[in-house]
């Protein structure tokens, strides 16, 4: 019986999702990939503390294919030039960085690498074109929708 309602509060959910993703700005998709992978991070070190091993790989594993597929993805080196390829170095390093963290069983990897995307996520947002910050004028650094259907 619960089941059932359960898996409906699931497909309820995926649909917001998704249709947050279909109406959401190119910014506020890349955005999302950064709460996502925050969250992941954060996840993963409940169920390290936990001694949940299995989720703890798992939230790990969601974190590096976010940072990997969608936001290492979506950088437009041509366009973003040094920003763009300093973006992306960091993002490979995070994903090692947190591949360490989930062999080694360490708490400390996790709060470093959630700082440092923390950290851009903040700066993100202090460019984001809607809420008066300064946009990059010609073509954007990062084409989310791209990364998003890697993801």
């Amino acid at each position: 019986m619960f089941g059932s309602i359960k898996r409906g509060a699931n497909a309820y959910a995926k649909v917001g999702i998704e249709t947050g993703v279909l109406a959401a700005s190119p910014h506020k998709l890349i955005t999302m990939l950064f709460d996502g992978a925050l969250m992941a991070i954060a996840m993963a070190k409940k169920h390290m503390a936990e001694g949940d091993i299995k989720h703890k790989g798992e939230s790990i594993t969601k974190a590096i294919l976010i940072i990997d597929n969608g936001l290492r993805a979506s950088l437009n080196k041509d366009v973003g030039g040094e920003l763009a390829l300093n973006l992306d170095s960091l993002y490979e390093y995070m994903s090692r960085r947190l591949f360490e963290a989930n062999v080694n069983n360490n708490g400390d990897i996790l709060t470093e690498i959630h700082g440092l995307l923390d950290g851009i996520r903040d700066a993100w947002q202090q460019i984001d074109p809607q809420g008066g910050g300064s946009a990059p004028a010609a073509q954007p650094a990062f084409d989310a929708r791209q990364s998003l259907a890697k993801a």
